[in-house]
């Protein structure tokens, strides 16, 4: 029973962090399953598996939303699937302390690409409802991205949204719903793949996928409130920066960094993470006076007329007089 909360924790605060941003739910997961102890190859199924409701529902519903773009949806998720089997496969068959480190490494390097993602302003897109993108650019994308969400327990969004976005070239809500539809071919090619990979051994995996499934039911309302409430560039650097420090602290204990030097590197981590928190705050704040300066730019405008009549009234008065 203490296990299914600590994962039913673990899922409330995967889905808040994916329901503010529109991705890392895998990437969350992982890392705070890995730290409470479970194998990263089990922790990186049972997220998966979970994920296989949970892309399928999103997938709909950007469906209904009319932000899919299927010829994108297909490039993408298609080699995405084939690097999600493989990479689920690798990461079975290396053993719990093999793969500590190189799901870690995996994780910190998709943290620093969260942390330097949203602690910097996003560059302008255009409206394009359809991709330009062909499958010689889509193709290896999908396929490296597949291959890391598998083999690391998470990274499709990170790495496929982002890249996506900041190519410029399509509008957003297009880009998050074909990568939310692509993502349901990749985790259920991973879970596939890591049912080949642990046989019977992944369903041991149950209690953590109730878990997850039930902490996402759960977190779901709490998610759609903060995302109004916290900027997402404050929200994604802070969840950044604590996916940095935890696997940060997997490999300095898997590589036994202790001492002058480990306190030295905790420390030039809270450093870096703290600065970069303040950008994104003064950038947040900067683009809520912008847009506060546009409101009453706009109220302004639709003054103008009825201000410009006082002032005549008054001369013309004044004239009569």
């Amino acid at each position: 029973m203490f296990k299914l909360l600590i994962f039913t924790l673990v899922g409330v605060g995967a889905q808040l962090v994916d329901g503010a941003l529109g991705m890392a739910f895998g990437v969350t997961a992982t890392t705070l399953l890995v730290f409470s102890g479970v194998g990263p190859a089990h922790a990186s199924a049972a997220v998966h598996f979970a994920e296989v409701g949970t892309t399928l529902a999103s997938g709909a519903s950007h469906w209904r939303f009319r932000n899919i773009d299927w010829p994108l949806v297909l490039r993408l998720g298609v080699p995405g699937a084939v690097g999600a089997f493989l990479g689920a496969t690798v990461l079975s068959q290396l053993s719990t302390s093999a793969a500590v480190p190189v799901t870690s490494t995996i994780l910190l390097a998709i943290g620093v690409y969260v942390l330097l993602r949203f602690s910097i302003r996003p560059p302008a897109v255009n409206d394009a409802r359809t991709s330009p993108h062909t499958a010689k650019f889509l193709s290896p994308l999908g396929l490296f991205g597949g291959f890391i969400d598998a083999s690391g327990g998470g990274g499709w969004g990170p790495i496929t949204t982002s890249t996506l976005l900041s190519r410029g070239k399509t509008a957003p809500r297009t880009v998050i719903g074909s990568v939310s539809a692509s993502e349901f071919l990749v985790s259920a090619a991973a879970s596939i793949g890591f049912i080949f990979g642990l046989g019977s051994d992944f369903f041991d995996n149950i209690p953590i996928i109730a878990g997850l499934a039930l902490g996402g039911i759960i977190a779901a309302p709490v998610a759609a409130w903060l995302v109004s409430r916290v900027p997402a560039t404050l929200l994604g650097t802070g969840v950044g920066g604590i996916i940095i420090i935890t696997n940060a602290q997997k490999l300095f204990k898997t590589f036994d960094v202790t001492g002058v030097v480990a306190t030295l590197g905790y420390l030039a981590l809270v450093a870096v993470w703290a600065g970069l928190l303040v950008v994104a705050w003064r950038r947040s704040r900067l683009s809520a006076a912008e847009a506060a300066g546009d409101l009453h730019r706009i109220d302004a405008e639709n003054d103008t007329p009825i201000e410009s009549e006082a002032p005549s009234l008054e001369l013309s008065t004044g004239e009569k007089s």
